[in-house]
């Protein structure tokens, strides 16, 4: 294991900066597992972390949890980073006067790319004297692109879609393979190679956050290099906006409360099952399904569970120990569908929930669904200075 890099390395010459470092990938790639494991890392060298999540709505799952674990972390809601450039760098103002962190990590929406081109050369161009910029990290789901590269069958998006898939592997400068545990030797390597033939400029690195095996190697690269100037990539923006308006959104919020207490995993279990059972009758294609929950009464900790297919069993990351009597659930639904279709297959299975669970009632507080407006950049700069 190589040892991890002295703090210097994660400034450059001129100590007032702060290191910027994003980390991106399609819906469902575990972006928001290596933020924290990334963060934590951080930490533990004695730096202060800044966390900035994005979302094309509001009341963000990965924001609960991640300042759930004590992370300070602002959230840019109502559109991606490059269309929302001034709330990003609001953001960092923000955390800079809250907990002046020597490094920001920025995870933006999972249907995002260009970002090379309307983030990361902006803020040099712009704020070249605040932030030293880290190479751009792309994550990708084994499963998820072993079907999409023609390496095994199985369900995947319309090719609109994967052209957002596609475009955000070529302006990645490192590709990380995550929830690479899921594969077994010859299935890696055979990602691997396609991967590199696709995409030969980036640096693969094939890691687990949710395990923790492989990143360290990554993790020094992203603290220790800095982002190579090259011209960005072309970008057809039309084909872009049709691509994400493919996709359906729905962020909600559910009271759940029971006169007695009860055990949250066997609840969240069966709501994901429930909502995964009628996506699938729909023909939606799932891209991420995550919730939390959040008791009413206790010290912070949350539940909290995913499901990144159609084919996948939800898996609890964050569990709660306790049974609890009431608390607030916090749904995040991303799909190839109709906005409609999410909401009808929210709705009801929340409205299930009190035949499975006699005496467990579950009451909507908010709920919207859309599909994300076309894509608008703040700046866009073909090349860095």
């Amino acid at each position: 294991m190589s040892p991890a890099p002295p703090h210097s390395a994660l400034r450059t010459p001129q100590s007032s900066k702060a290191r910027y470092v994003m980390i991106g990938g399609f819906l469902g790639a575990g972006k928001t597992t290596a933020v924290a494991k990334l963060a934590e890392r951080l930490t533990k060298q004695g730096l202060r972390v800044g966390l900035i999540t994005n979302d094309q709505g509001s009341g963000l799952v990965d924001t609960a949890m991640l300042r759930s674990r004590g992370f300070a972390t602002e959230e840019i809601p109502g559109g991606c980073f490059c269309c929302r450039f001034n709330s990003l760098v609001d953001a960092a103002r923000n955390l800079a006067t809250a907990t002046r962190p020597d490094v920001f990590i920025a995870e933006p929406v999972g249907s995002c790319t260009d970002l090379v081109a309307t983030v990361t050369y902006p803020l040099r161009r712009i704020y070249s004297d605040n932030f030293s910029i880290a190479p751009l990290s792309v994550l990708v789901d084994p499963i998820r692109a072993l079907r999409i590269f023609g390496l095994e069958n199985g369900d995947k998006f319309s090719e609109k879609v994967l052209y957002i898939y596609r475009k955000q592997l070529e302006e990645a400068d490192f590709i990380v393979i995550n929830k690479c545990d899921l594969l077994d030797a010859a299935k890696r390597k055979r990602l691997r190679d396609k991967l590199a033939a696709h995409f030969p400029r980036a640096e693969i690195f094939e890691a687990s956050a949710r395990q923790g095996d492989g990143l360290e190697a990554w993790f020094n690269r992203i603290t220790a290099a800095e982002q190579a100037a090259r011209t960005a990539m072309e970008v057809d923006y039309a084909l872009y906006a049709e691509g994400e308006a493919l996709l359906g959104w729905l962020n909600c919020t559910v009271h759940l409360e029971d006169g007695r207490s009860f055990d949250t995993n066997p609840v969240l279990k069966r709501l994901a099952g429930e909502m995964q059972k009628r996506l699938r009758h729909s023909g939606a294609e799932v891209a991420h399904l995550k919730m939390t929950f959040s008791p009413d009464e206790g010290l912070g900790d949350i539940a909290v569970i995913n499901l990144v297919r159609n084919d996948c069993v939800p898996e609890v990351s964050q569990s709660l120990e306790e049974p609890v009597q009431s608390g607030q659930l916090i749904i995040n639904l991303r799909a190839e569908a109709a906005p409609e279709v999410l909401r009808d297959a929210v709705q009801s299975a929340v409205a299930d929930l009190t035949e499975q669970f006699p005496g467990l009632n579950g009451k909507l507080e908010h709920l919207e669904h859309f599909r994300p407006d076309k894509p608008q950049p703040t700046h866009r700069m073909s090349a860095p200075v």
